[in-house]
């Protein structure tokens, strides 16, 4: 009798193999059943699916302000870099193009909004939704929480308010907003649940992360009220996960449509990875691709990649 292999025990946080994994085997398989060497051929199968379950997670977050406009980018993007999962922030609008990305083997949650906002996560693993919406304000119609259960862990994907201008309610807003993120953070933190949240934070820590910390001293993004609710965040036990790899300064994620701020480098780092204790534990890296954000008709962010290991 011949016994397959139970490759699930080798990752239990990792289920499913990757089609690419799947198609290399096979193409190295069929030849051998020709030949009928079955044992050889499954004993090739559980060397690539065990390597498949042990590369872990990549992660990535794009604000791709507009996923109407950027459609062939995003695709494109998906296709050269295959992460496990993809967030993405600012959608702008209630149409979303599944099947597009359905087609490439991901599937889909979204969170839409006509016109403004919106947040999806992408995955090529089964998604279990948490929350639509960040918990603390039934009232809060904003489009800008999605948290699932996706490979065995729980993804978070914001984009966090702006704030500005900040002598409005607009500020206040970012503020409570972050406030119950804070709460809702902690709690999973009090719970145990190990966590990966990342997005447009739309947060500027420290002025490293500036190209002019002066002209930004006025502004939601860098005003000290916001900067402190971030290190409230990664005071929970949460680390930024690029500076674990880079601390160098002028690592941008954001660069404006105004003044020539790309090919100046002219550029913020708002677009975060915050990881808990446990997945840190499995960081293998963290990368900032500014290759999207130089292509015409691009968003003003680029993405930012999370790896962790099995």
């Amino acid at each position: 009798m011949t016994v397959i292999p139970n490759v699930c025990e080798e990752s239990p946080a990792s289920l499913e193999i990757s089609r690419r994994c799947l198609e290399m085997t096979l193409l190295m398989v069929i030849p051998l059943l020709n030949e009928k060497d079955y044992n050889k051929a499954l004993r090739i199968f559980y060397h690539h699916a065990r390597n498949a379950m042990l590369s872990g997670m990549k992660i990535a977050s794009w604000n791709v302000n507009s996923i109407k406009a950027r459609l062939p980018h995003v695709t494109s993007w998906l296709e050269a870099q295959a992460p496990d999962v993809l967030l993405l922030q600012e959608l702008k609008g209630l149409e979303f193009p599944a099947d597009a990305f359905e087609a490439l083997g991901y599937q889909c949650a979204v969170v839409p909004q006509k016109a403004y906002n919106g947040v999806a996560l992408l995955s090529r693993h089964d998604i279990s939704v948490e929350h639509q919406a960040l918990p603390g304000d039934s009232a809060d119609e904003q489009a800008r929480y999605i948290e699932a259960t996706t490979g065995g862990i729980r993804i978070i994907g914001i984009y966090a308010p702006n704030g500005n201008p900040v002598d409005t309610e607009k500020f206040t807003y970012k503020l409570a907003w972050l406030d119950r993120l804070y709460t809702h953070l902690h709690r999973l933190r009090q719970d145990e649940v190990p966590f990966c949240i990342g997005g447009d934070f739309n947060i500027i820590p420290e002025p490293k992360d500036c190209y002019d910390p002066k002209a930004w001293e006025g502004d939601a993004l860098f005003r000290p009220e916001s900067r402190q609710k971030l290190r409230a965040l990664i005071n929970l036990g949460l680390t930024d996960a690029f500076r674990v790899f880079n601390h160098k300064a002028e690592q941008y994620t954001f660069w404006d449509y105004q003044g020539g701020a790309w090919p100046k480098n002219h550029g913020i780092r708002i677009d975060h990875f915050l990881l808990s204790p446990a997945l840190t534990d499995q960081l293998k890296n963290c990368t900032i691709d500014s290759g999207p954000r130089g292509k015409d008709k691009a968003s003003d962010h680029t993405p930012i990649i999370v790896e962790l290991a099995a």
